[in-house]
């Protein structure tokens, strides 16, 4: 299962966004990586490097390599809809994602961790793949075994963010995935149309 393992606050310099979660460095140094540091004169991107730098940035958001997330699009693209907000939904449809969004686990990083170690399961059967792809309806849970986990405990008792298209039993410790959701629902602060023109050149 290959994944990104490079350096979290570098990405998250280079976006000028918190992708992996809160980080004291960010923070510290909000502004692009490099010697000059904030002072630098950037040259104006091209349109090419616009739409690159959106599509790296959904990559590195939902953990998604190149080859995998062009293959996510060109199924986006085979389906009925607008290619950018079907796209986002497979990425939010992702096993992983949904028990990050479950609050399961404090980061997408964590719950991939979870979901690999055979601590989640999807209708009672364990599923040990994080870019499983669920359908509505569907129910995810933590294994039973697995519900006394610190990490688990900790990250459950501190989130209590909730999302429409999600249902979650805190007591089972499982929830439901309901529906696709409607790109408006999504909260993550990508232009996904820039993302079909890239793919579309």
């Amino acid at each position: 299962m290959a994944r990104y393992t490079g350096p979290k606050t570098r990405i998250a310099r280079k976006f000028q966004e918190a992708i992996y979660g809160p980080d004291k460095w960010m923070e510290r140094k909000p502004h692009a990586p490099g010697q000059h540091g904030p002072t630098k004169r950037r040259k104006k991107e091209s349109e090419y490097a616009v739409q690159l730098r959106e599509k790296q940035k959904a990559k590195y958001t939902y953990g998604v390599l190149e080859r995998q997330f062009e293959k996510m699009y060109h199924t986006a693209s085979s389906k009925r809809g607008i290619t950018g907000e079907v796209l986002l939904q497979l990425c939010e449809a992702r096993l992983d994602n949904t028990v990050f969004r479950l609050g399961v686990a404090p980061t997408r990083r964590a719950a991939r961790q979870l979901v690999s170690h055979g601590h989640i399961t999807v209708d009672g059967s364990v599923v040990n793949v994080p870019s499983y792809s669920l359908r509505p309806g569907q129910s995810v849970a933590v294994r039973e075994k697995s519900r006394s986990l610190e990490a688990i405990t900790n990250s459950v008792s501190v989130n209590s963010k909730r999302f429409d298209w999600l249902e979650w039993n805190p007591t089972q410790m499982s929830g439901k995935f309901i529906t696709m959701p409607e790109r408006a629902q999504i909260p993550e602060n990508i232009r996904e149309q820039l993302i079909v023109e890239l793919y579309s050149k």
